[in-house]
């Protein structure tokens, strides 16, 4: 029935219906050309040589990539991939404004490395002979391995937020194991106490034989005597930072009376085997910084208790870092390594007037001999309580286009510390754990199944 009144309306006004159906198709196929242009215009906007040559454009998913240099050096130049690849350069766009008499004129602008850019094939950079690299250009292409810890384990300025300075802290953490010794050692700037001073405290935690025992030192120091970090200076106590070696000087008493602990321990970061630092911010100026700048890293040095010495030659260690607002901040972390790969997850718990715990993902990091092999954020951690004061069981799950883990601990020991009101975990017992780690899974491809011994935090 329609067909046949089409077909009418078609006989009866033929001039009209042609009109009609030559508009029809002109409407179509214009809209076909547009977003077959369009189509083409967002592909020539994501190549790669439009934005100075080469291959692959990396990029941040919120922008800019902070951390580049890291990528550069750390991930791009070393192991598998960095013996792949030719040459990486990297570029920075930016919106600059052209001044005169007619007023401001906007100018799209893009910085990047002369030589580096002409090695890509960009065709401006060849015609123009006096575009040379400068010193800091340089220091881009092949970036001093003692520069790159340095940047990652700078100290950071207290932000200007009155109502959370009382909590703010950063600190750095190195721990260690030989046989079964291990320890866990924290160098600690808290909040001003007086116009510029502030505390430094540094603690040590040796586990020998399922004991525990804790030793420390705390002096004031200044912001302009913390702008120096990673090197620090605590009384007889000191952290300095030598090509890639974090070189540990202690001298500290007993916190329940007998002998003292003193020694010299040398943790030596591996170029791939370090995590970038990432912020997270929240709600009122909240915010909460981490960096791993060895993850897995040789040891050497002994610590000496009274007439005894723990030599931890040959041992493997450990050096994290973090920085910023606690009061009401808890966590869950852990860190394990064995079958030639280095694991640490965690997931942050902001106080309730920043942001939504819930909202915050955990995350889970692997890496292998030559850098970094997976990465999740779709991670679960489970804790299993014992006597509902301590978990006797963890069990973290991650998944990724790269990954694929569980990782089953059984805790074994546990030391508990009761955090004061205006510090992280405020009135609740802060839980160092020791455990054994059974790994499985897939890693980029590979199956891994493996038991080491570990650590991990968390609070009740």
């Amino acid at each position: 029935m329609i067909f046949v009144l089409a077909l009418r309306s078609l006989l009866s006004r033929p001039i009209r219906s042609a009109v009609l159906a030559g508009g029809f198709g002109l409407g179509v196929s214009v809209m076909a050309a547009l977003l077959g242009i369009g189509g083409v215009i967002l592909e020539q906007a994501r190549t790669p040589a439009l934005v100075g040559g080469g291959d692959v454009v990396i990029a941040g998913q919120a922008g800019r990539i902070g951390s580049a240099k890291f990528v550069l050096s750390e991930v791009l130049g070393g192991g598998d991939l960095g013996r792949r690849i030719k040459v990486a350069s990297p570029s920075s766009r930016a919106t600059l404004y052209l001044l005169d008499e007619r007023g401001a004129t906007p100018i799209s602008a893009r910085g990047g490395i002369p030589s580096q850019e002409r090695r890509l094939g960009d065709p401006e950079t060849r015609e123009i002979a006096e575009w040379a690299d400068t010193p800091a250009d340089r220091d881009w292409i092949s970036p001093d391995h003692e520069a790159v810890l340095r940047a990652m384990d700078r100290f950071h300025p207290i932000p200007d937020v009155p109502a959370r300075a009382d909590s703010w802290s950063e600190w750095l953490y190195f721990n260690g194991r030989a046989g079964t010794t291990r320890f866990y050692l924290t160098f600690i700037a808290g909040p001003r106490v007086a116009q510029s001073q502030r505390r430094l405290g540094v603690r040590l935690q040796l586990e020998r034989n399922g004991v525990m025992r804790s030793y420390s030192f705390a002096t004031l120091v200044t912001d302009q005597e913390l702008a120096s970090a990673p090197d620090l200076t605590a009384g007889p106590n000191t952290v300095r930072l030598v090509g890639s070696e974090y070189r540990v000087h202690i001298d500290l008493a007993g916190e329940s009376g007998g002998a003292a602990a003193t020694g010299d321990i040398v943790v030596r970061a591996r170029r791939g085997r370090s995590l970038p630092p990432f912020t997270m911010r929240g709600a009122a100026g909240w915010i909460s910084g981490y960096v791993v700048p060895v993850m897995s890293g040789d040891l050497e040095g002994s610590l000496k208790i009274g007439t005894e010495t723990v030599d931890f030659s040959g041992a493997t260690g450990y050096h994290d870092h973090n920085w910023g607002f606690w009061d009401g901040v808890r966590w869950r972390w852990g860190q394990v390594e064995g079958g030639g790969l280095a694991f640490v997850y965690g997931r942050v718990y902001p106080p309730d007037d920043a942001g939504d715990a819930g909202r915050l993902p955990g995350f889970l990091v692997a890496i292998g001999e030559q850098g970094p092999v997976g990465y999740a954020t779709d991670v679960d951690i489970d804790e299993t309580d014992h006597t509902g004061t301590q978990p006797s069981r963890i069990v973290i799950r991650a998944r990724s286009e790269s990954l694929a883990l569980e990782l089953d601990v059984g805790v074994n020991q546990v030391t508990s510390t009761r955090m004061p009101i205006g510090s992280f975990g405020g009135g609740m017992n802060f839980l160092q754990l020791r455990g054994i780690y059974r790994v499985s899974g897939k890693v980029a491809g590979r199956a891994v199944d493996f038991a080491a011994a570990g650590s991990a935090e968390t609070f009740r």
